[in-house]
């Protein structure tokens, strides 16, 4: 059977001098992959939480969080450049990434049980993510050629992986995220012509919707309880505290100097920054929202209560990651300025020792350590200026 045309058109690729900008099936696509997000959060909660034996287990609930985030954060940067260079603009296309966004699905809900007999489904629905990533993107550029077996190999590894108890599919699943994350190293970074304001909006954008799963947490966490004064002045503090790191990300004008940055760099070396400030460093940014949110959501039940050690270390370990992650971030493209976020980093966990007084009061004190960092560098600024 033939068939229509519509569909079995070439996803040619956009001519090298278009700008792009982020289309509603990519923000769309954001949200599927953003449930991935809610889905590490609750493996975080899960292992912060005493079982029926009254034991819990928070290193192996970060560990598993860590290793699934591996590897979906690479698929989900290897879509970013999916539809940077082959916009969603056509019905072949739409429908394909549509698909994509199923198999993201299927992971998602598999993660919960990806160390407990959902390795399977896990790795099915991860193969339906590179098959179609790879149909799309072999008829952009041959250099994907080069990519291909690495993502098929962490596949393979993952699908090993769900044969095994721990400790080796932990070790498996090491290996993928290691596979995957040094493959640019032996890819090499010719044959990407990327585009500048598609990357840095496409990333923005996603940083925003993450954001606002640590605002669903605090619903999340305040479902069926009254909303008393230290409950709502604790959701409006976790509030702040998500808003405190929007303000670190979108408040000056980063994104102006990175588009600068990639936009006058040449090909080989904008592909390199990229990687480096849009893949790698946006790994501890990503993670720190995800733990973020596991805190608050612990704190906001007993705000008043001390939180247990592993709560205040996931909180305020979280804070430390997104500003380092976001120091890195900078320093990467070239933005002056990140002594305050380094230090801000460096401080977040002296915070814990409020945590184990009061869930409230280290949400407080992380509220002001990322206010105190903004408005210190703002403070610097004009003495960089003039400098």
């Amino acid at each position: 059977m033939r068939l229509p045309g519509w569909f079995a058109e070439r996803a040619e690729p956009a001519p090298p001098e278009t700008e792009l900008s982020v289309s509603t099936l990519e923000l769309f696509f954001d949200l599927v992959f953003v449930f991935t997000v809610t889905q590490l959060t609750l493996l975080l909660v899960t292992g912060m939480t005493p079982d029926d034996t009254g034991q819990s287990s928070p290193v192996l609930g970060a560990l598993q969080a860590l290793l699934v985030f591996g590897v979906i954060w690479w698929m989900y940067a290897g879509y970013a450049w999916l539809t940077n260079a082959i916009p969603p603009v056509r019905p072949a296309r739409r429908v394909l990434i549509l698909l994509g966004m199923a198999g993201f699905l299927i992971v998602a809900l598999a993660i919960p049980s990806a160390f407990d007999g959902g390795g399977v489904a896990f790795t099915l629905g991860y193969l339906v993510l590179i098959l179609v990533h790879a149909g799309l993107y072999l008829q952009a550029t041959a250099a994907f050629a080069r990519v291909l077996p690495f993502n098929l190999g962490g596949a393979a590894l993952i699908g090993v992986a769900s044969l095994f108890d721990a400790p080796y599919d932990y070790l498996l699943w090491g290996a993928a995220v290691l596979l995957l994350w040094g493959s640019p190293y032996f890819i090499g970074q010719k044959g990407f012509a990327l585009k500048a304001g598609h990357i840095v909006e496409r990333h923005g954008l996603l940083v925003i919707v993450v954001l606002g799963e640590s605002i669903v947490a605090i619903g999340i966490g305040a479902e069926g309880l009254p909303v008393g004064f230290a409950l709502g002045l604790t959701a409006v503090l976790g509030l702040a505290l998500a808003a405190g790191l929007w303000w670190i990300y979108f408040g000056g004008d980063d994104e102006v100097h990175a588009e600068h940055a990639l936009e006058s760099s040449e090909p080989v070396r904008r592909t390199r920054l990229v990687l480096g400030a849009y893949f790698y460093a946006h790994i501890p940014m990503m993670l720190g929202v995800v733990a973020v949110a596991a805190g608050v959501k612990k704190a906001i039940a007993h705000p008043v209560d001390p939180l247990k050690l592993s709560a205040a270390v996931t909180l305020a370990a979280g804070v430390a990651l997104f500003l380092a992650g976001n120091a890195w971030f900078r320093r990467v493209l070239g933005i002056a300025g990140n002594r305050f976020r380094t230090v801000g980093a460096l401080a977040a966990p002296a915070t814990v020792a409020f945590g184990v007084w009061s869930a409230l009061a280290q949400i407080a004190a992380l509220v002001v350590l990322v206010a105190g960092v903004v408005v210190l560098e703002r403070r610097a600024a004009p003495v960089r200026s003039a400098a």
